[in-house]
């Protein structure tokens, strides 16, 4: 599932087909554009623009001002497990083993703009999703955004597992199992601490190693460019300070860390 740097990535893709006039959409594919059925999106988009990108977490969407100048509904594009959004020449998130034929089916969603530039989503997959007016009531606070303070207070409340706190997207949106490994190795705390054992330091600390993870990892193309990424694999070690690499389920998610620093 790509997560909040993969989507950040997507969302600056987007941001390049803001301000053009809507030609023309293909939202043939009534699987990814459920439940709406095939030519209610562009019935909704057709002849208006795209007006602002947004990301909350692992969310995406974009406001759009309709045929006559007032506001439209917001097109929600969820990237799924694969999913890459592609506009002038640019993708996001970027593709790390690019097939060498592609299929023209795997192109699940199009905009064809005025001026002759397309927005088209890639999915090999079939698992992203397009709909108008997501839901994003059930999100808590964009990862990257919230501050030291706001992150010790929904972090630090209860008695769940770190890591299973992190991967809440209620609490903070858009971290996954990728990045909530990164960041516990960079804090060197253990995934399986209660949160409520965590101290005022501690937090701090993660919260600045989440800063880090996200900053580098956007930069870098993705989650999979972590430091730790590479060593989560049986006969790993830790690239600190060169203990194995443990392994287990956390929050019911696999999960890898240095059985030394972070036990």
């Amino acid at each position: 599932m790509p997560e909040l740097p993969e989507v950040e990535l997507a969302r600056q893709v987007l941001a390049g087909a803001l301000g053009r006039k809507i030609r023309a959409v293909d939202d043939h594919d009534d699987w990814v554009c459920r439940p709406h059925a095939p030519g209610d999106i562009a019935s909704a988009l057709t002849g208006g623009r795209l007006v602002e990108a947004h990301r909350r977490g692992k969310t995406l969407w974009c406001e759009t001002e309709s045929r006559g100048g007032r506001p439209g509904p917001n097109l929600g594009l969820h990237l799924g497990m694969a999913g890459q959004l592609r506009f002038g020449g640019s993708s996001g998130p970027p593709g790390r083993a690019r097939d060498r034929v592609e299929k023209p089916e795997w192109f699940r969603f199009g905009i064809a703009f005025a001026d002759g530039e397309q927005l088209r989503l890639f999915d090999t997959r079939r698992l992203a999703r397009v709909r108008l007016d997501p839901d994003l009531d059930s999100l808590g606070p964009d990862a990257g955004e919230t501050s030291r303070r706001e992150f010790a207070e929904r972090v630090g409340r209860g008695r769940a597992p770190l890591k299973a706190r992190l991967l809440d997207q209620s609490v903070v949106a858009g971290i996954g199992n990728l990045l909530a490994d990164e960041t516990l190795w960079q804090a060197a705390l253990s995934p399986a601490r209660p949160v409520n054992s965590l101290a005022a330091d501690d937090l701090a600390n993660l919260h600045k190693a989440l800063r880090k993870a996200l900053c580098a990892a956007i930069r870098h193309g993705g989650v999979h460019t972590g430091e730790i990424i590479g060593h989560r694999r049986a006969g790993g070690h830790c690239p600190r300070c060169g203990a194995e690499m443990s392994h287990g389920t956390v929050g019911g998610r696999s999960t890898w860390w240095c059985s030394k620093e972070q036990a």
